[in-house]
């Protein structure tokens, strides 16, 4: 016991600062385990926020043509129907 004294003395580490220790490492992965689960939940959540935007915006762009091929977008009328002075 008297070397396990001189070791802690030496090196100014004793065994109660080790466990300590041990005990914030751990529950500093416990809080970083926490933040990537929370990460991954956020970059899904993304990722299906950007598929719908790129369905819609596909689905905007198969309007758009659909109505060109139909002669409903002309120079004369707006997305209504309608010119400038309100007349179909």
């Amino acid at each position: 016991m008297a070397s396990e004294r001189a070791v802690e003395s030496a090196t100014g580490v004793g065994e109660a600062d080790l466990a300590k220790a041990f005990q914030e490492l751990a529950k500093g992965e416990r809080a970083a385990a926490a933040l990537e689960n929370q990460l991954t939940s956020i970059e899904a959540k993304i990722e299906a926020l950007l598929a719908q935007a790129e369905k819609e915006q596909e689905d905007l762009e198969k309007m758009k043509a659909q109505r060109s091929e139909t002669g409903e977008c002309s120079s004369k009328h707006g997305a209504d129907g309608k010119d400038a002075k309100g007349r179909s």
